[in-house]
């Protein structure tokens, strides 16, 4: 992997993979809800919408349509952290995709009667989203676990606030956040290092804008919280979310190795306990989500309201006897071969390679190789996991509830 800076300020990562014919190439900018004041809540997720709605040299379907000629992909999406445009194409049109993605990235338009069509479509993924209820408990855990904070809010934003902007106030929140020193582009496949840095100061070298900002200092999960939201579902979904670690922390392998253990694949023990050997959820997991300065840990499942009380029952008792009794030697082990594995296979994928380096670099400013990320795997012992555990499940909690009469399942939540 290479890496070098462009005389603007834009950093470029390179992998070359000379055995296949594909090219991932990435664009990622520091902007999303994380860094959004309430007043403007939403507008990273609509800037990522109108970026494809036209710039000063394509129309929306003339970027649909080149890409489409040669059989590309092309594609976005936003995070609470950062905001990223992406294609994926063969070697041979590489300069085509990296022109389109400069062009979205760059120099986009923003007219205002795109800007209030494309509003109408991001008004309607608010509703899709509002139609899902695993997507409704995250979005209300989410203020349990952070309240005013900005972590608190949505990605997509408020319905009311997403009718109100303006094509103006996205180039303003475009003038705070967009820029070459703020962003970083990302390639792998079969590409020429020194081909690569060509093109890329020829698309991107005339970029100019914003430095960025910093990510506010934020707490997670400062005392136990429970919020409730009632839909008309068949299932009550729960969540329960516990203080982790920040982004970059080396706690992030032993956290790993806990997930897997607890709710992390169909081995492990709130899957096997709940859903095999009780039959009360079809969906129960755990995963690890980490920011700037904070981090969380959270339990999700989807259970008939009649089993609800039990199934929050039987999420403490084995949170109990992960505390009480550790982690198996054969647990431990099979989890290290499971992380080792995923991540490995994962990283057959030039796609993959390409996202990983791009979101460390933007996020950590640096790059994770993957060897050092084996190593740092291979390296964890159990006391290290059981530590751990140990910080995260002895602290505060954050509970979630959505479905009918929601808040009667409040009373089950310690």
């Amino acid at each position: 992997m290479e890496k070098f800076v462009l005389n603007n300020g834009l950093t470029v990562l390179v992998e070359p993979m000379p055995y296949l014919r594909s090219v991932s190439i990435g664009a990622w900018v520091k902007a999303g809800s994380m860094l959004e004041t309430p007043a403007e809540n939403g507008l990273s997720h609509f800037m990522e919408h109108m970026s494809f709605k036209g710039t000063k040299k394509r129309t929306a379907r003339q970027i649909a349509e080149e890409m489409d000629a040669v059989g590309g992909s092309l594609n976005a999406s936003t995070s609470k952290l950062c905001t990223n445009y992406y294609a994926v194409v063969i070697d041979e049109n590489l300069p085509l995709a990296a022109d389109i993605l400069a062009d979205m990235v760059c120099d986009p338009a923003l007219d205002p009667a795109e800007t209030d069509k494309e509003r109408g479509v991001v008004l309607e993924e608010i509703s899709m989203i509002e139609d899902s209820p695993e997507d409704v408990v995250y979005d209300v855990l989410a203020q349990a676990a952070f309240g005013s904070q900005s972590l608190g809010q949505t990605i997509l934003g408020p319905a009311e606030k997403i009718a109100a902007y303006t094509a103006d106030d996205l180039w303003a929140f475009r003038k705070r956040h967009y820029g070459p020193k703020n962003a970083v582009v990302s390639l792998a496949g079969n590409v020429d290092a020194n081909a690569v840095r060509e093109l890329m100061e020829e698309k991107f070298g005339a970029w100019k804008g914003a430095a960025g900002e910093e990510f506010p200092k934020t707490a997670a999960i400062q005392e136990t919280r429970k919020l409730a939201k009632d839909k008309d579902t068949e299932q009550v979904h729960l969540c329960i979310s516990f203080r982790s670690h920040e982004m970059g922390s080396p706690d992030v392998y032993p956290t790993a190795v806990v997930n897997s253990v607890l709710g992390g694949g169909m081995s492990s023990r709130l899957f096997q306990r709940i859903r095999e050997d009780l039959g009360m959820a079809y969906s129960v997991y755990s995963s690890p989500s980490t920011y700037p300065h904070c981090g969380e840990f959270t339990i999700y499942a989807a259970t008939n309201p009649k089993n609800a009380k039990m199934v929050l029952e039987q999420i403490d008792i084995e949170i109990q006897k992960l505390l009480e009794g550790g982690i198996t030697e054969k647990e431990f082990t099979m989890s290290k071969a499971q992380l080792k594995s995923s991540f490995i296979l994962g990283h057959e994928s030039a796609y993959n390679r390409m996202s990983a380096q791009g979101h460390n670099q933007i996020l950590l400013n640096r790059v994770i190789s993957p060897e050092e990320t084996i190593a740092a795997l291979e390296k964890v012992t159990v006391d290290d996991a059981m530590a751990v555990a140990q910080r995260m499940f002895t602290g505060p909690r954050a509970y979630a509830v959505v479905g009918r009469k929601a808040e009667k399942y409040l009373q089950y939540m310690k």
